[in-house]
């Protein structure tokens, strides 16, 4: 099963070993960071730093003449990431016999949120996310779909993964995040979730509610959430705190305005990209779920994309409704951590892709090359030879 390992340009621009390591895994692919989000990243084997910290979300690369005059247009990466640093981890890595896939964070972006805060979600107490752009925005949908184009088709790339294309929520680790006081779950995170900006307003009302009203709804039901009830969880859960008429209206305009989005997206990155080029994004087959991999409908999502990079953190049962599509011609690819010490199980590798190949998978991802300790890449070194 072919397998693709996560790497930033970070960890392998002046470190001239780092491409010959990556392929001496056994990966016969990266995905590399074209744009990304901030972040402060290990480096455990870089000859010249440690630590790397992302200050802002940003493209890795030079724009073109898209963005003049825009108001919203990427930010370009400081010293974490200076000039091509895309292109130049491309050519090594493509000289080290691998081929590069780009990696696009999109809806993302906690830099835009605080330079320009009408850009964001707001909850229906009235906080902004500003980590969270909302995708319903015609203007931000724009730079988006733009933003997807140019930094999923990198000289030398052979195809993109498209991640955070759809709904992002209240699920955002932070600065010194102290969030997890009161358990949210499923359903507590989606009316979180529930994005009350202008253009989302005129958007319930065009499902025939009433935006002051369905506000006051989400607080009164999230109220018993915050007293310690429990949280039913799942679809259910939604329907019982918020009616199901009133849930059922806020989900037929969230999932639109995500499908339509991704619709824009693909067509534009299919448009700007040579023959063959592989167009995957990472997705959760569940449409009300929101983050870095935003809900889909998988057969929807499958008759626009060529595939899907699914995550598998909590085991590989979230394949199974994109492999019941029965499109034999779709990359299913489970990604794993492989990084221990966030969670990963780069033990079980083996164990855990020959149960994902039962359940559909037709690929592996594996997070992170750059991240992984010595410890951790060795284990993965063995169960990709294994496989």
């Amino acid at each position: 099963m072919k397998a693709s390992i996560f790497v930033y340009p970070w960890d392998v621009n002046g470190d001239p070993e780092a491409a010959a390591r990556i392929a001496a895994l056994g990966v016969r692919q990266v995905t590399l960071a074209s744009a990304y989000h901030s972040t402060r990243a290990l480096t455990p084997r870089h000859p010249r730093h440690r630590i790397v910290t992302a200050e802002h979300a940003s493209v890795l690369y030079p724009t073109d003449d898209r963005w003049r005059g825009r108001e919203l247009s990427p930010y370009p990466a400081g010293d974490w990431a200076p000039g091509d640093a895309f292109g130049e981890a491309a050519a090594a890595l493509t000289r080290a016999g691998l081929e590069v896939h780009t990696w696009v964070v999109l809806a993302h972006n906690s830099r835009l949120g605080a330079e320009h805060p009408d850009t964001s979600v707001v909850n229906a107490y009235g906080d902004r996310y500003p980590w969270a752009p909302c995708i319903a925005q015609p203007a931000t949908r724009a730079y988006l779909v733009d933003l997807a184009a140019e930094a999923a088709v990198r000289p030398g790339a052979r195809g993109t993964e498209l991640e955070s294309l759809g709904w992002y929520g209240l699920q955002h680790l932070h600065a010194h995040d102290k969030t997890g006081g009161v358990g949210l779950g499923d359903a507590g995170m989606y009316l979180m979730a529930l994005c009350f900006c202008a253009v989302c307003r005129e958007g319930y009302g065009a499902q025939g509610l009433d935006a002051d009203e369905l506000a006051a709804a989400v607080r009164d039901a999230l109220e018993p959430l915050w007293q310690g009830a429990p949280d039913d969880g799942d679809w259910m859960g939604v329907e019982k705190l918020l009616g199901a008429s009133v849930a059922a209206a806020t989900r037929a305009w969230r999932d639109e305005t995500a499908r339509t989005l991704q619709e824009a997206a693909v067509g534009a990155v299919r448009a700007a990209a040579p023959d063959g080029f592989q167009i995957l994004l990472h997705a959760d087959p569940v449409t009300y779920h929101v983050g870095a991999n935003p809900g889909v409908d998988p057969a929807h999502i499958l008759s626009v994309a060529d595939g899907v990079v699914v995550p598998c953190a909590g085991g590989p049962g979230l394949l199974t409704p994109f492999a019941e599509q029965g499109r034999t011609d779709a990359v299913i690819a489970a990604n794993f951590g492989v990084v221990s010490g966030m969670g990963g199980s780069p033990g079980t590798l083996a164990t855990d892709a020959a149960r994902a190949r039962e359940l559909g998978a037709t690929e592996m991802r594996l997070y992170h090359a750059g991240l992984a300790s010595d410890g951790d890449l060795k284990l993965v070194r063995a169960a990709l030879a294994g496989l």
